[in-house]
């Protein structure tokens, strides 16, 4: 099942305020749904659904509606394998920016393994 863009943008804004408010401090730029899919140079067929921003135009998250598409033709979600992956997404960025916040960098150490274990992984 794919979802429209705006299915997605409505389904992201309910999940998004099931977070507690104190996970939004500082973050400026809010959450974005973009249309475009992100593929993750590191691997064929890897996307990056979402990603934490913290640059000269503020602290934000991104999420990629093409790259949840794309998935989601892939393994045929159904709308609750929509709301999973979004939730998920949307709480690993969360993770990034309240880690940012305490100027942690656990989840960032954590993703940058599992990658290089990915990596390993495809090595032929």
């Amino acid at each position: 099942m794919i979802l429209s863009f705006d299915e997605v943008g409505d389904l992201l804004d309910e999940l998004a305020e099931e977070f507690p408010e104190e996970f939004y401090r500082d973050l400026n730029g809010g959450i974005s749904l973009l249309p475009q899919a992100e593929e993750d140079p590191a691997g064929k067929d890897l996307y990056i659904m979402g990603e934490y921003c913290n640059d000269m135009m503020g602290k934000y998250i991104n999420l990629y509606y093409g790259s949840f598409a794309a998935l989601a033709e892939q393994e045929d979600w159904t709308r609750e394998d929509w709301e999973d992956e979004l939730y998920t997404t949307l709480s690993h960025e969360f993770t990034h920016h309240v880690e940012g916040l305490a100027g942690a960098r656990g989840l960032e150490a954590r993703d940058a393994l599992e990658m290089e274990e990915y990596r390993r992984e495809q090595e032929p």
